[in-house]
């Protein structure tokens, strides 16, 4: 048995990232160790084979990635259609994904507004998911980012998201006006 064919395959018709665990109980007669080695070797021969697909470590397991540089020819072929998402949802995906896990009124006090709407159309779009219910009168429901949140952002791990210190230096850097002119030169 060739374990590491065996996980690229799995790999290949994983409709999303499988998971060690996910792999370990397929392959349950193999060791963890080796079934972790292989995944390493596999990622390691894509890697430096540099063709259009390669093997990420998203959502706490693994999964095939076309190369971001094969993109508008992928795009051409598939024509997804991009995903909507008004600025009330990503405002409230935001808060959801930087202070989760919290329950509604949390969301809508940040927010200063009903987020109702707002979050069962997160729900529909899976991007996020409810955890359980809070142990205070009324039991409310109590919500996290999904796991098809990390794969849509390509993120393994919710720790893995910018810092606010990040985002503002990407702010000022776009914020910044063009380098391309000096001192001598008239503006057009």
């Amino acid at each position: 048995m060739d374990v590491k064919r065996i996980i690229e395959s799995l790999l290949f018709v994983s409709r999303g990232p499988l998971t060690l665990e996910r792999i370990k109980s397929i392959l349950h007669d193999t060791d963890r160790t080796v079934i972790n080695m292989e995944i390493r070797s596999l990622v390691e021969d894509y890697k430096n084979r540099n063709g259009g697909f390669y093997i990420a470590e998203v959502a706490g397991g693994y999964q095939f990635r076309t190369h971001p540089d094969c993109k508008q020819w992928v795009t051409l072929l598939n024509q997804p259609s991009p995903l909507r998402i008004s600025r009330a949802a990503l405002e409230t995906l935001s808060i959801i994904a930087y202070k989760q896990p919290l329950i509604r009124s949390d969301i809508e006090y940040i927010r200063g507004v009903d987020s109702g709407g707002v979050i069962r159309n997160l729900l529909d779009l899976k991007l996020i998911r409810v955890l359980g219910r809070k142990d205070i009168p009324g039991r409310p429901l109590i919500y996290s980012t999904s796991k098809y949140f990390l794969e849509l952002f390509g993120l393994n791990d919710i720790k893995d998201l910018p810092t606010l210190n990040e985002i503002e230096d990407l702010v000022k850097k776009q914020e910044e006006p063009s380098q391309g002119l000096s001192g001598d030169q008239e503006k057009p």
